[in-house]
């Protein structure tokens, strides 16, 4: 009995691209995922569909450059100003062959900045400090 072997190189194309990428797809709930090899044009999946055979995107292009993982959000593309996060798919020797981007619901919320405004948010809110007022808290109202 011969093993099945499923292998992604350098020159993969589209469709050896989508079993992986649709694996990935369902695994996180159906987010926007892409992919693409080192030397040919990848996929871009939504809502359980491929929509585009001939994808590339900035952030794929720019992990296989630099061959590590990148969080951002792109300055053009399809997924310009929402956060992604993309992941290079390394040979045995360590290089990058292909590369893998989500949607990054994470990067949406951005608990820095939030708790950096954290004191402006309550006094627009409020409009008093400190909010709620102590007459206001459920344990005033026991």
């Amino acid at each position: 009995m011969e093993m099945e072997r499923y292998t992604i190189s350098a020159d993969s194309g589209a469709d050896e691209l989508v079993p992986v990428a649709l694996c990935i797809h369902e695994l996180m709930n159906r987010l926007p995922v892409t992919a693409r090899s080192r030397d040919r044009k990848g996929i871009r999946i939504e809502k359980g569909e491929v929509l585009d055979r001939a994808y590339t995107g900035p952030v794929l292009e720019e992990v296989l450059r630099l061959n590590r993982l990148l969080k951002t959000r792109p300055a053009s593309g399809q997924y310009k100003g929402i956060p992604v996060v993309v992941a290079p798919v390394r040979n045995d020797r360590g290089e990058a062959i292909a590369a893998i981007g989500i949607v990054d619901i994470t990067g949406i919320f951005d608990l820095a900045t939030l708790m950096e405004h954290h004191s402006d948010i309550i006094k627009q809110v409020c409009g008093k400090d400190p909010c709620p007022l102590p007459t206001e808290t459920v344990g005033s109202k026991r």
